[in-house]
């Protein structure tokens, strides 16, 4: 239950869930004020001042932001360059963040991010998507509860046909789609299997001779007993999402991720399931966003800890660069 309604702003508007993110933290009215957004970017913000989502939008400056009496938290949704930078700036204010992803392209940035936040007891909660989604914690449950046993593989694909004024943005990055995309699936591995010991590659161009985005590509990570690979497609009209996990005992299917449904197969059943193939009922999906900005809520005020801690974070960022095949500084 909400106690106590937290101050709120946005910084940024130009990343691709920048509109989720301000939507849903209008609609928590229980957990937030939001007291305005800022949008350095005058054209941007001209842009999209009439669109329905900003139309009532207080449009501030970051100064105002750091200067407003207290204001506890910030989501960060910048363009992708801007988005540690503006990370670093927040909480060096004292402010805790909801980041968006990912946490940069540089190693080094994305460890003194963390080491600010955790000397002065800040919170930074990273936005990749399927953290709250239910069938991942139908999936924290399982394991948890050893229904799966020990893992042997896992499987995990998400694709989408870029449009045609995107692939020169993903190209700014030599990790391409799987640096942009995939880290919603490389934090879930991280989740589920820890750090991987290697990481191979193998990134497929389908325009050679044309822009050269590696728009097709395959990370495999590596563990002392199990393997996991993921796909990243930006080629893909299907729009393909899925996530399995294989054990021993047990293994869990979430396809499509989104709205989430699962199905699972065990040899020896814990109590409740069958033996084999059956689905899973989960609840239903509320909003997108609305499990990591709540939990966030409840972090800010004390009464819950973030289950993904700056450890968790900096594994699943160096797994994330190396499998875009960028340079880990």
């Amino acid at each position: 239950m909400i106690t106590e309604r937290l101050k709120i702003a946005q910084i940024g508007t130009k990343h691709a869930h920048a509109k989720g993110k301000y939507e849903t933290i209008c609609k928590l009215s229980d957990a937030y004020d939001v007291i305005g957004v800022v949008e350095p970017d005058n054209e941007q913000q001209e842009k999209i001042s009439g669109s329905a989502a900003y139309a009532d939008a207080r449009w501030i400056t970051e100064e105002e932001v750091f200067n407003t009496e207290g204001l506890k938290v910030v989501t960060v949704e910048t363009d992708m360059d801007e988005l540690v930078p503006t990370a670093i700036r927040c909480l060096e204010a004292g402010l805790h963040i909801h980041l968006d992803k990912p946490a940069g392209s540089s190693m080094s940035e994305c460890r003194r991010m963390h080491a600010i936040a955790d000397a002065a007891g800040l919170t930074i909660q990273m936005g990749y998507m399927f953290r709250y989604n239910a069938a991942f914690q139908f999936l924290y449950k399982a394991l948890d509860a050893g229904w799966i046993g020990a893992i042997m593989e896992v499987n995990a694909m998400i694709g989408k046909l870029v449009a045609e004024d995107m692939r020169p943005e993903l190209n700014r990055w030599k990790g391409g789609g799987m640096y942009e995309l995939a880290g919603h699936l490389v934090d879930q591995v991280v989740t589920v299997m820890g750090a991987p010991e290697a990481v191979t590659n193998y990134h497929f161009a389908s325009r050679p001779d044309g822009d050269g985005l590696n728009d097709n590509q395959t990370s495999v990570f590596s563990y002392p007993s199990a393997v996991a690979i993921l796909r990243s497609n930006h080629i893909d009209p299907h729009k393909r999402r899925m996530f399995e996990v294989i054990g021993e005992n047990g293994a869990v299917v979430i396809d499509p991720l989104e709205p989430p449904a699962v199905r699972v197969s065990f040899v020896d059943p814990p109590e409740g399931f069958d033996k084999g193939w059956q689905p899973v009922e989960l609840r239903p999906p509320t909003g997108r966003y609305d499990g990591d900005l709540y939990d966030l809520a409840k972090i800010v005020r004390g009464e819950s800890k973030l289950a993904w801690d700056s450890a968790h974070d900096l594994a699943m960022h160096e797994a994330l660069l190396r499998a875009g095949g960028m340079v880990v500084d």
